[in-house]
């Protein structure tokens, strides 16, 4: 039978960490990033959960081989380097269907993976909370049940049983199925609830009137970092890929003193499984539902350019999946991340709608703060109220909900002018009828950016 440990599994044995070799089949004609590029993100995948990286090779990949994917020389050559240098791990940083996976495990005499079972290892080693475990394991049986034509030798074998093991006859292939597709069945309602909870959160949010910033970026961007700056969580923060899978919330408080959430999501990564696009969609509707979306970037990387177009395909792929609105990106600051690596914001082109930013050294923070507080601001009303001075509730509610832009204090009231979103000035207005109105032009206005 094949081996069917994990990468994650195999990270370490009795004679030290397991040797792998990156493997990487490079397309002609022009790509978005560059082999270098790749095969160095690839690395760096196989080191995050301890993997040992003893052979790299990128390899011309003309013609795709059904059986191999690669030609029958090329496999041969690398047969001999995985030999050579010792090699328990094989890693293929491209789509391979079950059987090109068995016949080069079979010529090359060790394990052999493809991109998507790489990143579901690492995403199984890396899920801290029981949401976060359910959805990758989620991900990881939808990915095996189309594999496990690879797993087992003896297919031909039948079984009899009881009627609740399967009829008289069943291979084990199809028993092995029947067993994954009833724990996807029951992982799938897990889920759901999770998605329920969540949406039952997001909803006691609303009421609390508290708008909701969301983190997405492609993996190792500075995310979580950022999100330790701006509220002084201790989210683990490193630098390598995949860091935090599971999404945390904080408060925010912005520079108008309005209180926000900051959420941090999973990061994206070029070719994410679709495994785990459907799997993490309870997590990604925290950011379909964010009133500002803060798209992180590591400005200092070389393929900072594609790392940008693989968030706004994953994002894309939510609004065709009806989860995210088309008008996402009216919502979205994009975040240039990493300045104190090219030299600081003079060094960064300047970008509409961009805010450079280090969230290591805090450069930039008060700027992105002061950004996130004019697109929250977009749309509020500007009114103006005399509170009576003995009546601190009301005062602290608009200090609370709106952003105050002016205040006098008279002998016996207080004189304010706030800008409140349009459901909260309609709110208050129903709860504090007794209030006069005062005769400053911008009562009752349009709102003000």
């Amino acid at each position: 039978m094949s081996d069917t440990r994990s990468a994650s599994d195999m990270h370490e044995t009795d004679s030290g960490p397991t040797r792998a070799a990156i493997i990487l089949p490079a397309e002609g004609g022009p790509q978005p990033r560059s082999s270098e590029a790749r095969l160095a993100e690839a690395v760096e995948l196989a080191r995050s959960i301890g993997l040992e990286v003893a052979h790299t090779a990128v390899v011309p990949l003309r013609a795709p081989r059904p059986a191999t994917l690669l030609g029958e020389g090329q496999v041969a050559t690398l047969g001999e380097a995985i030999a050579a240098n010792d090699i328990a791990l094989a890693i293929v940083d491209a789509p391979l269907s079950p059987v090109q996976q068995r016949n080069l495990e079979r010529d090359w005499r060790c394990k052999v993976i493809d991109r998507t079972g790489l990143i579901l290892d690492i995403f199984g080693e890396r899920a801290r909370t029981r949401e976060g475990a359910l959805q990758v394991e989620l991900a990881h049986l939808q990915y095996q049940r189309s594999r496990l034509v690879r797993s087992w030798t003896h297919l031909g074998r039948q079984r009899g049983g009881f009627g609740f093991l399967g009829g008289p006859g069943e291979t084990q292939l199809e028993a092995d199925r029947r067993i994954i597709g009833d724990r996807i069945a029951r992982l799938n309602e897990e889920v759901e609830e999770v998605r329920r909870t969540r949406g039952l959160h997001r909803e006691a949010r609303r009421r609390a009137d508290h708008p909701v910033v969301a983190l997405v970026g492609y993996t190792n961007a500075g995310k979580s970092t950022l999100f330790n700056a701006l509220t002084g969580a201790g989210v683990y923060a490193q630098d390598q890929l995949f860091a935090t899978l599971d999404p945390t919330l904080r408060g925010l408080r912005l520079p108008s003193g309005r209180e926000a959430i900051l959420s941090d999501t999973v990061g994206f990564i070029s070719a994410l499984p679709t495994e785990l696009v459907a799997s993490f969609r309870a997590t990604l509707e925290e950011v379909a539902e964010a009133d500002v979306i803060l798209h992180v970037r590591d400005i200092s990387h070389p393929d900072s350019q594609a790392q940008r177009a693989d968030v706004a395909t994953v994002l894309e792929t939510m609004v065709k999946e009806g989860t995210l609105d088309a008008g996402w990106e009216r919502r979205t600051i994009e975040v240039l991340n990493k300045i104190d690596l090219i030299g600081g914001a003079g060094h960064v082109e300047a970008r509409p709608g961009a805010v450079a930013i280090s969230a290591l050294t805090g450069e930039g923070l008060p700027i992105l703060l002061d950004a996130i507080d004019a697109r929250l601001s977009e749309g509020m009303v500007t009114v103006g109220y005399d509170i009576p001075a003995s009546d601190g509730a009301e005062l602290a509610w608009l200090y609370r909900h709106g952003e105050v832009v002016e205040r006098r204090d008279k002998d016996d009231a207080v004189h304010v002018i706030v800008r409140l979103a349009p459901e909260d000035h309609a709110r208050f207005e129903r709860q504090v009828k007794r209030l006069a109105r005062d005769s400053c032009p911008s009562v009752g206005g349009a709102g003000q950016g």
